[in-house]
């Protein structure tokens, strides 16, 4: 077989693997789900009951809303503290700039339902803060309902916006700001007409991170939403149903969720496209400096929410090395909690790990080479495959986890209740990340390095593996970090496919926390924000100080 023929042979084997892969655990799964939104226990066939029953029920309508309620205001508010604390850490001289970046980097890392149980700890009925008012005379309000999820949100995303925007704000030419400055623009008008309308693409997508993150979140309007039910509870709860699981609704449920997400994907796009800028990063804007004092108040301002986003870890951290009595956290130093978890969840922390590393390495080798078809091989058949890979993207855990539950319960193909079912969530979950940054960095790469070999008698598929990947795989490898925390802490999926033998860790600090097993949920969130601090410095070991997070 010519060469050619064996490349053309490789790329037509690798996209129908791709496509079989899409297939089976993606459009199958989803397909089912809608699929069972239109089925009803002892009706036969087709039916609207499960639609027409979420629009006569005020109170699933009420969940809808309270879910976008709380996604809008999050993102209004994760938004209008962000952007300014990224404007002021880039383009000011403020003191302790790469603490609090680290900082700010590690409560990003960290899953919400760790933050929300830490403000229990500090906040709730029995919290240190709320304990430690009341003994001076002054009551606080409760952190459970609403307004504590507006906190816990806050606090957990605006370091998404944080990043993004740091680095928007670091490419901008600066050329661009002294020609508005020339024509007149200057201090807060130059900012409101010349660099935040530059970069507002960005905004716009760290804001639908933001929006998309905290609809998919189970974990804190469960733990702390009491009353206030978000449609991810809602949706477990018709699911896991004491009285019997009505997969049907919950099903339909789901599927209202992903109109959502598409919904606002759809009309961010349509706007990011329109307000979209091109510029080169030459002349890349100079840090100010500011005189003593201003600089002082400038960095306390940024320090002091810094500090409130990581304080949910510092809680944890402290809190796992004391002694416990029930909830009660006494102050006595003390290991118990340590040698508990190890004893009796050391299944939990293993399946942790070995899943997410698992899912990782099918990430990376199926981005890079999708990602090369994408870019390198295009035609209608790889602009289908990119769309299908990245469908898992507006689709939250908890749905993610019920289409393959529907999917592969009977039949076949059974997998609910393997550790297969539970890699193959996160593989679908996390590869629109890691496929989009692949995409990226193929588009940096000259596709002239590969012509030159392929001149030089090498085959594309052999230029591809001995060129092109190892110079995509610094970049892909340092994402994949990244994702692999996410996929560390993944609650939303999980508490729908785990069982006894698969249960990680994430799902025990969910089961402690009910049984007020704080001290237990203190010792496995530490494990997990080690986790995350090994991940960051693996993260700046392998992009290199350019690309370092921690800068």
């Amino acid at each position: 077989m010519k060469k050619r023929e064996r490349d053309v042979s490789f790329w037509t084997i690798a996209a129908l693997l791709a496509f079989i892969f899409a297939i089976i655990f993606i459009v199958y799964p989803f397909s089912s789900m809608v699929f069972r939104s239109f089925t009803k226990k002892g009706v036969d066939g087709i039916t609207f009951a499960n639609y027409i029953r979420f629009f006569q029920k005020k109170y699933y309508r009420a969940a809808l809303l309270n879910s976008l309620k709380v996604c809008c205001l999050t993102t209004i508010l994760a938004t209008g503290l962000g952007v300014p604390l990224a404007y002021i850490a880039t383009r000011y001289n403020i003191y302790l700039k790469r603490p609090i970046h680290i900082m700010i980097i590690l409560s990003w890392l960290s899953p919400p339902f760790i933050g929300a149980y830490s403000w229990i700890v500090l906040l709730g009925r029995a919290g240190f803060i709320t304990k430690l008012l009341s003994h001076i005379g002054i009551e606080i309000g409760s952190i459970y309902g609403f307004s504590g999820m507006m906190l816990v949100f806050t606090l957990k995303l605006f370091p998404i916006v944080y990043m993004y925007v740091s680095g928007a704000l670091k490419g901008i030419d600066a050329s661009l700001e002294e020609a508005g400055e020339n024509l007149g623009s200057s201090g807060m008008k130059r900012l409101f007409t010349v660099t935040f309308p530059v970069i507002l693409p960005t905004i716009l997508s760290s804001a639908l991170m933001v929006f998309m993150t905290a609809l998919a979140d189970f974990g804190t309007p469960r733990l702390i939403g009491e009353g206030y039910k978000t449609l991810p509870v809602v949706i477990y709860e018709e699911f896991m149903s004491e009285t019997g699981s009505d997969s049907g609704f919950a099903s339909m449920l789901s599927v209202a969720i992903v109109l959502v997400s598409l919904t606002i994907l759809i009309i961010q796009k349509k706007f990011v496209d329109s307000k979209s800028y091109n510029m080169s990063a030459l002349n890349p804007p100079k840090v100010r400096r500011l005189s003593t004092g201003k600089r002082l108040a400038v960095t306390l301002v940024v320090f002091f929410f810094a500090l409130l986003a990581i304080l949910p870890q510092i809680t944890v951290v402290v809190t796992s090395f004391l002694k416990t009595n029930g909830p009660t956290f006494l102050f006595e130093f003390s290991l118990d909690s340590y040698r508990a978890v190890i004893s009796k969840m050391w299944l939990n922390i293993r399946n942790t790990f070995l899943f997410s590393f698992c899912a990782i390495v099918v990430i990376v080798f199926m981005a890079m080479l999708v990602a090369y078809m994408i870019v390198r091989r295009r035609s209608k058949v790889t602009a289908l495959l990119d769309l299908l890979m990245m469908a898992p993207y507006v689709i939250p855990g908890s749905v993610i986890g019920i289409s393959l539950i529907t999917a592969f319960n009977s039949g076949h193909l059974i997998l609910t209740g393997t550790a297969m079912i539970m890699i193959v969530s996160y593989v679908i979950r996390k590869m629109p990340y890691t496929l989009r940054s692949s995409v990226g960095i193929l588009y940096q790469i000259d596709a002239g390095v590969e012509e030159a070999a392929i001149s030089l008698g090498a085959s594309p598929v052999k230029s591809f593996f001995t060129i092109t990947a190892p110079i995509m795989l610094r970049g892909v490898l340092s994402g994949a970090v990244l994702s692999f925390v996410s996929t560390v802490n993944e609650l939303s999926s999980t508490v729908m496919l785990y069982t006894g033998k698969t249960a990680t860790i994430s799902v025990a600090i969910y089961g402690e926390i009910f049984k007020n097993g704080y001290g237990n949920a203190a010792a496995l969130s530490t494990i997990l924000t080690l986790a995350a601090i090994i991940c960051l410095i693996l993260f700046n070991c392998v992009a290199g100080e350019k690309d370092s997070l921690a800068v």
